[in-house]
């Protein structure tokens, strides 16, 4: 059988595909609801009853891609999620867009071979630790804004409370025993119930993650051994790199995270400027509160990160 090409622009509803031969020529497209059923049914109807495996099935990424390239690689297929952005980037008509322009744009595309930005995707286990960790940033940050806004109140009526102050449950008691003003302690009651909610989740989520942890537990140890890491950094950067190993060195992974310098190298003129923020934002923050703690001057990692900041003082 020839070989053929497939491009899929996916919504939550329904999914446009496009099929090209070798030879760049159309030869089906169709809309089907974006169902396991319906999908297999159509890639079984373009192989004339049988699924044609091993033929690439390109897609931008989004949030069906994940499971919809688990699913289609269980049909032994060969999904290819492309990065948004550079499908984008590469249409040939800007502002004419439909969802048959868009599979066809992908399907051609991924026949040319002109696409480069192929966004990994994870297995279950690390998939489930990219779950676990999203959840747990959830609830802190449900815990966050839980003491700002009892902060907030509290201080619009002339009383004072440090944020660290309200991260344990007797200082919620002590504060809330304090205040006089009946209206002002069932405000604060409120943002307290829903706070321990939230730290409870927290706590249960932390030890889900220490389970999930456990066939990571040498790396997750050799992660920790470095000064200012702890679990929950060295789990996020398992969750987010993954495999490493389709990393041909470590300067692609400070790429990848967004840690390197911008660069700018045109007309003879050279300018760095700050780092690029491209990728996992939670794990570039993750590693630059890390780093943060070689402040400290009994760190070990102290003298080097002085220098360093000597260099950027000159």
């Amino acid at each position: 059988m020839k070989k053929l090409y497939i491009g899929m622009d996916v919504h939550c509803k329904t999914s446009f595909f496009v099929v090209q031969n070798e030879q760049g020529e159309v030869v089906k497209e169709k809309e089907v609801l974006t169902r396991e059923e319906e999908i297999e049914k159509f890639l079984r109807e373009l192989g004339g009853g049988e699924l044609i495996r091993g033929t690439e099935i390109g897609m931008e990424s989004g949030h069906q891609a994940t499971w919809l390239s688990r699913f289609l690689s269980s049909l032994g297929m060969k999904p290819i999620v492309i990065d948004a952005r550079e499908v984008r980037a590469k249409a040939r008509r800007i502002g004419q867009k439909s969802d048959w322009r868009d599979a066809f744009e992908i399907c051609d595309g991924l026949r040319r071979g002109i696409y480069q930005t192929i966004v990994y995707i994870p297995d279950k286990k690390i998939q489930r630790l990219r779950n676990i960790i999203r959840k747990r940033r959830h609830y802190v940050r449900v815990c966050t804004g839980e003491i700002n806004a009892a902060k907030s109140m509290l201080r619009a009526n002339g009383i004072s409370v440090s944020e660290r102050f309200l991260k344990q449950s007797r200082n919620w008691e002590m504060m809330i025993g304090s205040i006089g003003e009946e209206d002002l302690v069932k405000y604060a009651k409120m943002h307290y119930e829903l706070w321990k909610i939230a730290i409870k989740k927290v706590r249960e989520l932390e030890e889900e993650l220490k389970k999930a942890l456990e066939p990571y537990e040498e790396i997750v140890d050799i992660l920790m051994s470095a000064p200012g890491v702890g679990l929950i950094t060295a789990a996020t950067y398992i969750a987010i790199i993954g495999t490493p190993e389709r990393f041909e060195d470590s300067s692609r992974v400070v790429s990848y995270v967004g840690l390197a310098v911008s660069t700018y190298n045109s007309g003879g003129k050279e300018r760095h400027g700050h780092i690029t923020k491209r990728g996992s934002a939670e794990l570039r923050a993750m590693l630059c509160e890390a780093a943060q703690q070689a402040r400290n001057p009994q760190n070990p990692l102290n003298p080097y990160f002085m220098r360093i900041c000597r260099k950027a003082w000159i």
